[in-house]
């Protein structure tokens, strides 16, 4: 959307040569940020939590270690974030600017969170349960695969869907230095031009947005409870 050219037009028009599009690029980098982060965070709040104290392979010197890292990422603002790491973002990519160059700050920033929601999930599981599988001569790769994961599993659902709504939040900030998507339309097309009707079209398509994910992510979460 870096490439916007403003027109003249009703809001049914914009709909079909900008709102749609950007929709789009929103949705692209929201779920592909998402499963992104997930394959870095959902492997670091396990170790966070096996090397906790007292747990199956506690070692505090990794457990400190990685916890002030995601801290120390989790305590910078994304909009920082997001132009502390152009350089970085343009040797990977190529360039700074579009919608997937903003998934490589998005992600960074969204896997530390990851990371502490799956913490939080995992250490809802009694700890009865992993004694009983321990006593059982269960190995820490099997408590972490057919005990931890599977009891966590509807709070880790919701955790998806609460790291999912964060990101969108994210992607409206990366439209601020042309990462696409809504933000990035909102910002050129209806604030930098006045256009309050666009501005509230894409408020609305946002909170539509958040409220499906959520919807769904409570559904699913409650089944799996069931």
């Amino acid at each position: 959307m870096g490439n916007l050219l403003p027109g003249s037009g009703s809001v049914g028009d914009l709909l079909l040569q900008l709102i749609i599009p950007a929709t789009g690029e929103t949705l692209y980098m929201v779920f592909a940020s998402t499963v992104l982060a997930y394959l870095i965070g959902l492997p670091l709040g396990i170790i966070l939590v096996v090397t906790s104290p007292g747990h199956i392979l506690p070692n505090p010197w990794v457990e400190r270690t990685l916890g002030t890292i995601i801290n120390i990422l989790r305590s910078a603002p994304f909009i920082i974030l997001l132009v502390a790491l152009i350089p970085f973002t343009r040797s990977i990519i190529g360039t700074s600017v579009g919608t997937t160059a903003a998934i490589v700050p998005l992600v960074i920033s969204a896997a530390p969170f990851v990371a502490r929601v799956v913490e939080t999930s995992l250490k809802e599981v009694p700890y009865g349960v992993i004694e009983a599988a321990l006593s059982m001569g269960a190995s820490p790769k099997q408590i972490i695969q057919k005990v931890l994961l599977p009891e966590a599993k509807a709070s880790l659902i919701l955790g998806v869907a609460i790291t999912t709504i964060s990101v969108i939040g994210y992607t409206a900030m990366a439209g601020t230095v042309g990462g696409g998507g809504l933000g990035d339309l909102a910002i050129q097309y209806g604030y930098n031009r006045f256009r309050t009707d666009v501005m509230i079209v894409t408020v609305i398509i946002l909170v539509v947005i958040v409220q499906i994910i959520q919807s769904l992510g409570t559904t699913l979460a409650r089944k799996l409870t069931h």
